[in-house]
């Protein structure tokens, strides 16, 4: 079975629609994928619809999490969620504090960016987002567009990273409540891409465990952004912690270079994870 956890449409800031999501991992030959647009459900009910047959949708999330450090400024955390109940009134809640901070973050970047000369229209780009999630891809497609990059990628590297002088930071979730908030809600919590080094800082073992003390359930161990060893320690830290693993590619449609599917799960892992999600039900036959 190929089965791959963790992708984006239109609906955050992947490039293509549920729909044309879901035909593009059932033409690459998927068992099992799940839709995991950052911070919002809005693609759910879509995805329930226009399902191909034969493929399992996991309903799911990616939640913009933080971790606190005692001594260090905070670290930003990926939580992945599935089947939990999108109507649970203090996630809800979250998710709608979550968009509106994106929805302004966005806004100030674009002005940050106009006030420099580089021409960008904020209400052209607010437009073309989906459910109002508005992530730093629109911006980087508003910039190829104008001509001012040649890539999403160049966009990133040059104007849209942490260290940009347009960088505007969100007011994310403390990650212990997010775990908290998946929880109660029914869902399972999977820390995403977790040695993803080439995004920033990563968390030590000691908070992983403190996140399996607060009801993680997961670790995302093989992902595009992870060198061998580092799935290998994930791995091994999953194991020490009782935690299952799963493997995912990221899929953004255009926005990356990466396949659907370009890092899987195997099948015993989705049975833990399905068994561990009481909020809401796969899409299947």
């Amino acid at each position: 079975m190929l089965i791959d956890l963790h992708t984006h449409s239109s609906v955050s800031d992947g490039t293509e629609t549920p729909t044309e999501l879901l035909t593009s991992a059932r033409d690459a030959g998927v068992d099992v994928v799940a839709l995991t647009d950052h911070d919002t459900t809005e693609g759910w009910a879509e995805a329930e619809r226009s399902r191909p047959p034969g493929l399992t949708v996991i309903p799911g999330m990616e939640l913009s999490c933080r971790w606190f450090p005692d001594d260090q400024p905070p670290i930003s955390v990926h939580l992945l969620a599935y089947l939990f109940d999108p109507g649970h009134p203090d996630l809800a809640a979250e998710l709608d504090r979550l968009r509106s901070e994106r929805l302004g973050r966005g806004e100030r970047i674009v002005a940050n960016l106009a006030a420099d000369g580089y021409p960008l229209d904020w209400e052209e780009i607010a437009a073309g987002c989906a459910a109002g999630v508005v992530g730093r891809p629109h911006v980087a497609r508003a910039l190829v567009r104008a001509g001012v990059v040649g890539s999403v990628d160049e966009a990133f590297a040059t104007l849209l990273n942490h260290r940009s002088p347009y960088y505007v930071a969100k007011r994310d979730t403390a990650v212990l409540d997010g775990i908290r908030l998946v929880r109660a809600a029914g869902g399972v919590p999977v820390f995403a891409h977790g040695l993803a080094r080439r995004r920033g800082r990563v968390l030590d073992d000691g908070a992983v465990a403190a996140m399996a003390g607060a009801g993680l359930v997961g670790l995302e161990a093989d992902h595009p952004d992870h060198e061998p060893d580092d799935s290998a320690h994930l791995r091994c830290l999953a194991a020490d912690l009782g935690l299952l693993t799963t493997g995912s590619s990221d899929y953004h449609g255009t926005n990356k270079a990466t396949p659907i599917a370009a890092c899987t799960t195997e099948p015993d892992q989705l049975d833990a994870l399905l068994a561990a999600g009481t909020g809401s039900a796969p899409y299947r036959d």
